[in-house]
């Protein structure tokens, strides 16, 4: 029974925190036409991101209490973190490069 109010868990926090995180920063992404057709990378970073508040503090505090259950390392956090903010810039870069 834990493991499914887990998972019921991560769904809302990835499924509702993603959501309202992307309707906040969605109009950042509609300046032009490249920068909204290369958006969903923004959207990718988002769960990137929610990946490593998950693996780093959220997964302590739920239901689930078995094997597995350990922070990401300095490096994978910093390796994501960075890769989240490739992403979110990606699309400017996009946009520019390609001149729309």
């Amino acid at each position: 029974m834990r493991v499914l109010l887990e998972l019921f868990r991560i769904i809302l926090i990835f499924g509702l925190l993603g959501g309202l995180i992307w309707e906040i920063i969605k109009n950042v992404y509609t300046l032009n036409e490249a920068t909204e057709l290369y958006g969903w990378m923004a959207g990718l970073a988002i769960y990137v991101l929610l990946f490593i508040l998950y693996r780093n503090k959220f997964q302590f505090s739920g239901w689930y209490k078995g094997k597995g259950r350990e922070k990401l390392s300095r490096t994978a956090t910093g390796i994501l973190l960075a890769c989240a903010g490739i992403l979110f810039l990606l699309p400017f870069g996009l946009a520019y490069y390609i001149g729309i």
